[in-house]
């Protein structure tokens, strides 16, 4: 388990699954996916992931559900691939819930994961792709230091236009640490309620 300021990141067991078939049949899908739109069965969703313990990808990445710190579940983020030759880590996340989106919820999520991959995986790289269309996530990355390094022209097909896709890379020379980051950023645990 990695303890964070709004969120923890914990094993991707049963409580994430359970919302799994929401998440990717809502908004969510369409910006974690670069633009698609399609319903997806719970039978379906099964046998993905029954496919994936199978696959090598299983072996090469590490998924964390995303838990806030009051223990609701709100998404995935993990390392989808990684090489331990070139020491570089593809990123992937989603925040299933659209009521924590803007939050910080998925900025804390990522600096996490991101000093997972450098401290306890020693990767020298980590990077992640979006579509152009997601300002959002362009703004995040800019905040905790990516840099944009690769763009596919006219890559990706959302809500019948073509976007580009933008690759976000973020070396381990620099990285001064989850907590500075947080720092860095203002991060704040959520207010607690008042004592009745």
């Amino acid at each position: 388990m990695l303890y964070g300021t709004l969120v923890n990141l914990v094993p991707y067991d049963e409580r994430f699954r359970a919302r799994e078939h929401d998440w990717v049949n809502n908004e969510s899908r369409f910006w974690g996916s670069m633009g698609e739109h399609f319903i997806i069965s719970k039978a379906t969703l099964k046998r993905e992931y029954e496919e994936w313990c199978r696959s090598e990808r299983h072996e090469t990445g590490v998924i964390f559900g995303i838990l806030t710190t009051d223990g609701t579940p709100i998404g995935g983020i993990g390392i989808n691939w990684l090489s331990e030759h070139h020491r570089v880590a593809d990123l992937g996340a989603v925040i299933g819930e659209p009521a924590y989106w803007g939050g910080g919820y998925g900025t804390d999520a990522l600096l996490l994961v991101v000093d997972y991959a450098f401290d306890w995986l020693d990767m020298r790289k980590v990077w992640l792709g979006t579509m152009s269309l997601n300002a959002r996530v362009m703004r995040q990355m800019e905040k905790v230091g990516f840099a944009l390094e690769a763009r596919q022209r006219r890559a990706t097909l959302a809500d019948g236009r073509w976007h580009d896709e933008l690759m976000y890379g973020r070396l381990r020379d620099g990285w001064p640490g989850y907590a500075a980051m947080v720092a860095a950023l203002g991060l704040r645990p959520p207010a607690q309620p008042a004592p009745e």
